[in-house]
């Protein structure tokens, strides 16, 4: 259920700024928005409060937000209020975020390895996935995992390249298996 509000709510939201030429001034405001939220964890506590009247989660949101932000996003997050869907936030500017990424032909890599990559072969990376995929544009995430003991695993969606040494010594030691009980 909270995969299809944050789809229904993220969607909308990529609609409405395709359709009003503003995604990347959107994009811009929810980053600022969802920085103030983080830093706020109060705000987060007072607008899920069940006990709390909504025209008061309003009033706080309004006098927070209004003339700071695009009166588009103001109404977006008044009307996520009035649906009690603000528990759902995170969610929903998530997949607005992923969203655009896609519009605008930027991926999203998740790059682990077993030791630390220099500066040349993070490019080299990158350029690859660029050549290899229909991305204009790469965001590259970079991490290490020494159990990995050698090679990569690279994740863009729900696309997995796991070239690392433990996946093959996995993968060997299977087959073995299979050898020894037949």
């Amino acid at each position: 259920m909270a995969k299809l509000v944050s789809k229904t709510y993220g969607e909308a939201l990529f609609e409405l700024a395709v359709e009003e030429d503003k995604v990347d001034v959107f994009m811009e405001e929810i980053a600022e928005i969802r920085e103030v939220l983080a830093k706020n964890t109060d705000f987060a506590k007072f607008m899920n409060h069940p006990k709390i009247l909504k025209e008061d989660k309003l009033e706080v949101l309004q006098n927070v937000f209004k003339g700071r932000i695009q009166d588009e996003l103001t109404g977006f997050l008044t009307l996520i209020v009035t649906k009690d869907r603000y528990h759902e936030i995170d969610a929903i500017l998530d997949y607005f975020r992923s969203e655009v990424k896609g519009y605008k032909g930027i991926g999203i890599a998740y790059v682990t390895t077993a030791s630390a990559l220099s500066g040349e072969q993070c490019k080299r990376i990158e350029q690859k996935l660029l050549d290899t995929t229909s991305y204009r544009q790469m965001e590259m995430h970079y991490a290490i995992d020494e159990s990995l003991i050698g090679g990569m695993v690279i994740r863009i969606g729900d696309r997995v390249v796991d070239s690392s040494i433990k996946t093959k010594l996995n993968e060997l030691t299977r087959q073995l298996m299979k050898i020894q009980i037949s």
